[in-house]
């Protein structure tokens, strides 16, 4: 590969990561609107938001997913984390209205 070779795959490379930043900021944005579903039927149902059994099962769900997948098993742990927590308190926001 030469210069100019590098320099289009980096190109290209950086604009298909900027295609999937942005249909992954949708996937999380949809995924957090499912958070006022899942609320509202916690609610009909007597349910905490805490959910500890879904989030050991989501967790476990996620190691298979990387193991398959062959990405840092941590990293993807970490990223669902964040998901839950976001969804979390997407939910105690709509909570208090």
């Amino acid at each position: 590969m030469d210069r100019v070779e590098a320099l289009r795959r980096l190109e290209d490379s950086r604009r298909q990561i900027d295609i999937l930043d942005h249909e992954i900021m949708e996937l999380i944005a949809q995924r957090t609107f499912l958070a006022g579903e899942i609320v509202q039927a916690k609610i009909v149902l007597g349910m905490d938001i805490e959910d500890k059994k879904r989030e050991a099962h989501i967790q476990e769900k996620i190691k298979e997913i990387a193991l398959e997948k062959k990405i840092d098993p941590t990293s993807l742990s970490q990223i669902m984390k964040i998901l839950t927590s976001l969804s979390k308190k997407e939910q105690k926001k709509l909570l208090k209205r």
